[in-house]
């Protein structure tokens, strides 16, 4: 604040000096100053004052005058004609410094958010793949969609290694399965939507995007008191206006940089391989599973053992990224902006 008010008064400080030197100018324009150092002498203002007061009295004040008269009038026009225009360019001047200072210090407070706070990256609204960060963190994401036969196997190898995790859940899978809903957020994970229906999100009208997602948050609202911000569109389909109400519904877009393939059943080599081995693992990677998948189960233990020994500490998606003042590089990843 103190910063503020020394930036305050130093424009203060610019204003009147501004002023003072237009206020200088008007004397040296005219011929200099009177004797007393003021312009116009106050002897030539009562002067010019009883001249009005004759030519009124006379009936001669509009152009009626003698020639001697008239040659008064007009140098007493000029002169109050160039006050009047000193008087408004002052004005002028300063109400332009005044919407100036305001202008600036405006953009100065402003600024900084509308900046680092954006999902766009050259007209392209985009999704939050992975997080730029010097901690060596990485998230592990769950999507239920369908199949439901390894999600408790799958807490309790999250809860014996103390690892919390994110899961995309679908409507149709909330309403299928809230005692395992119950059991997630129980043991300390994030909730996540994954849209209502399962479906190409960038097929949708803006309002039945939308529905697609405040439908699921309703649901796991009043089962849980939950209120989720995390959204992975099906098929990681999006598009701008995809992320723009992705995000008028208060809810941050998440995609995923390192894919398992654990859906296409290569086996549970196969997932630990693809995660642990992926050339994108570094710090801030998202990674993407399924609680349905086949080999999911079978692979996890290993996924988080091998994530472990290379450093990387596991958490929710919703600690690992940033909730206000980032910015988007072109390749979906999350950058603070502070």
């Amino acid at each position: 604040m103190s910063g503020k008010r020394k930036r305050s008064g130093k424009w203060n400080d610019k204003i009147k000096l501004a002023l003072g030197e237009l206020e200088n100018k008007i004397p040296k324009d005219r011929g200099g100053r009177g004797k007393g150092g003021v312009w116009p002498e106050p002897e030539q203002v009562e002067a010019w004052n009883a001249e009005r007061e004759r030519q009124r009295g006379c009936g001669q004040y509009c152009g009626s005058v003698s020639a001697a008269g008239r040659q008064q009038t007009k140098e007493e026009y000029k002169r109050e004609t160039f006050i009047k225009n000193v008087i408004l360019q002052t004005a002028k001047s300063a109400a332009f410094l005044l919407a100036a200072v305001a202008l600036i210090q405006g953009v100065v407070r402003f600024l900084p958010d509308s900046i680092t706070v954006s999902s766009s990256v050259g007209g392209r609204e985009l999704p939050i793949y992975c997080v730029e960060t010097e901690k060596k963190q990485v998230a592990l994401s769950f999507d239920a969609a369908w199949g439901n036969e390894d999600t408790r196997r799958i807490l309790d190898i999250l809860k014996k290694h103390n690892v919390k995790v994110t899961f995309f859940m679908t409507g149709g899978w909330v309403e299928s399965y809230p005692e395992d809903v119950r059991a997630i957020l129980a043991d300390g994970h994030d909730l996540g939507n994954h849209s209502e229906n399962h479906k190409n999100m960038s097929e949708l009208s803006d309002e039945a995007c939308q529905e697609e997602i405040l439908k699921v948050h309703t649901k796991v609202q009043e089962l849980t008191g939950y209120e989720m911000c995390l959204f992975r569109p099906p098929y990681g389909d999006y598009d701008n206006h995809v992320i723009k109400n992705v995000q008028k519904c208060g809810y941050y877009p998440i995609q995923w940089s390192i894919d398992s393939l654990d859906w296409k059943d290569y086996g549970a080599d196969d997932i630990v391989r693809r995660v642990v081995e992926s050339d994108k693992l570094n710090n801030g990677a998202i990674i993407l599973m399924h609680n349905g998948a086949k080999y999911t189960a079978d692979a996890l233990d290993a996924v988080i053992t091998g994530l472990q020994d290379k450093g990387y500490e596991l958490v929710p998606i919703s600690e690992l990224i940033y909730k206000d003042k980032y910015h988007m590089k072109a390749d979906g990843t999350q950058v603070s902006g502070e």
